[in-house]
């Protein structure tokens, strides 16, 4: 009759066990965090945003925001491969002009095209 029991207990541990271990390999295989795309960049000396997804440029022109293959002739000729820009990483929505304040604030402006923070890049770092 003990060897029944010894029988039986070690199924149960082995039941354990595997169940155990199961549990611990679908915790480690679940999908991790989806990085999310970058969608847009910013251009801080253009208040300008380039749309990835669209191929277009976001642009304010009388007050409204434009989408247009280009930029308009009084912007110099900028093009996206030019100067400084910003990868937005935290926005994947259809109106990225919504968090300009933020963008201002956060990436500002310099008029010798130098840049502060790190997550500017220029055409010359690529």
């Amino acid at each position: 009759m003990k060897s029944i029991e010894k029988v039986f207990m070690m199924m149960l541990l082995f039941t354990c066990f595997f169940s155990s271990a199961q549990a611990s390999s679908d915790s480690q295989t679940s999908s991790p965090a989806k990085k999310t795309e970058i969608r847009y960049y910013y251009f801080p000396n253009l208040e300008a945003y380039f749309d990835l997804q669209e191929k277009v440029y976001l642009y304010k022109e009388d007050g409204e925001w434009v989408e247009a293959e280009e930029l308009p002739k009084n912007y110099g000729g900028y093009s996206l491969y030019n100067k400084v820009r910003v990868s937005i990483e935290d926005y994947d929505g259809d109106e990225p002009y919504l968090l300009l304040a933020e963008h201002k604030k956060k990436y500002p402006y310099n008029a010798k095209g130098r840049f502060q923070n790190q997550k500017a890049q220029t055409a010359s770092t690529e």
